[in-house]
C-alpha cells in the first residue's frame, strides 16, 4: 500500500467535511441598508467570500423592512439580511449565520445590537462579548455569546 494513503484519506475527509459545513448556508442573501453605509457594503463582500451571492438593496425605507422582519424593538443595526427562511440583522458573526443553517431553530432569526467593533464589516479588535440574540415576533432571547 502507498504510505501517503492514510494522509490521503484523512485530507479527502477533513475535506468533505468543510464542504459539507459550508453548504448548509443559503446561496444568495438580500442586504437591506441605507445608501451611504459603507460598513454594509463590506459586511456584502465578506459574506460572497464564503459563497453567498449577495444582492443589495439601498432604496427602500429600512425602518419598514425592520418593522416587517418583526425585529425587537431596540435591536437593531444598520442593516437587515434576508437570507433563506431567516433575518439576519446587523454585523451578526458568521459562527453565529452558519449554526442558525445547520441548526434550523423555530425562529425568524438572529441579530446582534449595534455596530461592535471588531465584526465582520467594522474595522478593529473585539473589545467585547458579542451577544447574539433570536428573536421571534418581536421577542429577542439570547442565541450564542462570542
Amino acid at each position: 500500500m502507498n504510505r501517503f494513503a492514510p494522509t490521503l484519506v484523512v485530507s479527502a475527509a477533513l475535506l468533505i467535511g468543510a464542504g459539507t459545513a459550508q453548504a448548509a448556508m443559503p446561496d444568495a442573501a438580500t442586504l437591506y441598508k441605507n445608501p451611504q453605509c459603507g460598513c454594509c457594503d463590506e459586511y456584502a463582500r465578506q459574506l460572497e467570500a464564503l459563497g453567498v451571492e449577495v444582492t443589495i438593496v439601498d432604496d427602500v425605507p429600512i425602518g419598514q423592512v425592520k418593522e416587517r422582519a418583526g425585529l425587537p424593538y431596540g435591536l437593531g443595526s444598520c442593516h437587515t439580511i434576508e437570507m433563506g427562511e431567516y433575518i439576519i440583522e446587523g454585523h451578526v458573526p458568521f459562527e453565529a449565520v452558519e449554526r442558525l443553517f445547520e441548526e434550523y431553530p423555530d425562529t425568524d432569526g438572529i441579530g446582534l445590537a449595534g455596530m461592535p467593533i471588531g465584526t465582520p464589516g467594522m474595522p478593529g479588535p473585539k473589545q467585547d462579548d458579542w451577544n447574539v440574540y433570536q428573536f421571534r415576533a418581536g421577542e429577542a432571547q439570547p442565541y450564542m455569546t462570542l
